[in-house]
């Protein structure tokens, strides 16, 4: 199995325990006298089943990502993790940069005027180039995951 199907799975996996914890949730409790929509035991015993094999699938996937070479002598955790990095400083810069946006609203010369303490249009160019980097990179993730065989 190649890491990118692993991690397909991985997702249905945890999408498929998510579903069976809202019908266990359903079930979890009925009116005296009625039938409970799905016997909660069986959903209790799928739920187990199925985090057993995420349980087996996540070692698997971060056994593969922290031996597996991406560049250098970086790992593919390593690669991870600046991604993540990435994501977030794009997300702070774009943050940052709308909340520094200055919209006068003012109907008289008493209300108080709002200035920017930040370069909006400076914060906003180095998402845009974080952004890319982002992207290149997530791309390479992409490709190493569709090339390398899950470790057991």
């Amino acid at each position: 199995m190649k890491l990118a199907q692993a991690l397909i799975a991985r997702a249905d996996c945890q999408q498929r325990i998510s579903q069976l914890k809202e019908r266990l949730i359903a079930s979890a409790k009925v009116q005296e006298g009625d039938n409970p929509p799905e016997p909660p035991e069986s959903l209790l015993a799928e739920v187990d089943r199925l985090t057993e094999a995420l349980e087996d699938l996540i070692r698997r996937i971060n056994r593969t990502n922290s031996q597996t070479i991406f560049s250098g002598d970086l790992t593919l955790s390593d690669a991870l993790a600046t991604r993540d990095i990435l994501q977030m400083r794009q997300n702070i810069n774009r943050h940052v940069a709308r909340a520094g946006i200055v919209e006068q609203n003012r109907y008289s010369r008493s209300e108080i005027r709002f200035v920017s303490t930040v370069d909006v249009k400076e914060l906003l160019k180095q998402a845009d180039e974080i952004s890319k980097r982002h992207r290149e990179l997530d791309a390479d993730i992409q490709e190493a995951n569709w090339t390398t065989d899950l470790l057991d």
